[in-house]
């Protein structure tokens, strides 16, 4: 079966690795700022499956995130590190799959970098909260969908091709290697 692709006449494919990978998953996540966090041991009702704000993606492509201690985020990636994160920027715009490692922390000094005082609703306490945890998500792989020129361009170019009777969308799409 020959995919939709085919059919577009330019460039639908890219892959990404180093520091390529790593500026793409920076302008999603921090577009996006909240994606989904899959543990791979996942337990209860939701699977390991939760949405979770990110705090910063920093310039080795690191995805940090605080948590707390006494959740089940932390007690299923004690039992298994093993991560997968889900991002959507924008309505129908970048959309960002990862496999990635997580380690947890108890740094102080990395708490108060990631800390902003709105978090003090789940730590009532304040930066110095006893329950908060840091986790970093080091990318192992993944995979991104995007357009390349903007959303006003993408849309122009789905209207002439659906009047014209040709695919002509503005979608790239690869692998991200690290």
């Amino acid at each position: 079966m020959d995919s939709i692709n085919r059919n577009q006449p330019e460039e639908n494919r890219r892959d990404l690795a180093g520091a390529e990978a790593i500026e793409r998953i920076k302008d999603i996540i921090d577009d996006a700022e909240t994606g989904f966090f899959i543990t791979g041991g996942g337990t209860g009702d939701s699977r390991g499956v939760r949405p979770m704000s990110v705090r910063e993606t920093d310039d080795n492509g690191a995805i940090w995130y605080l948590g707390a201690i006494d959740s089940h985020t932390n007690q299923e990636l004690q039992a298994n590190p093993t991560v997968k994160l889900f991002f959507q920027s924008g309505e129908n715009a970048a959309f960002l799959e990862l496999d990635g490692h997580a380690e947890v922390s108890q740094d102080k000094a990395r708490i108060k970098q990631l800390w902003e005082p709105l978090l003090k609703t789940w730590f009532t306490e304040g930066e110095d909260d006893p329950r908060i945890i840091v986790i970093k998500v080091t990318p192992k792989s993944g995979y991104y969908w995007d357009n390349k020129h903007g959303g006003i361009v993408a849309g122009a170019k789905m209207a002439i091709g659906a009047v014209l009777g040709k695919t002509l969308d503005d979608s790239i799409e690869g692998t991200l290697t690290f």
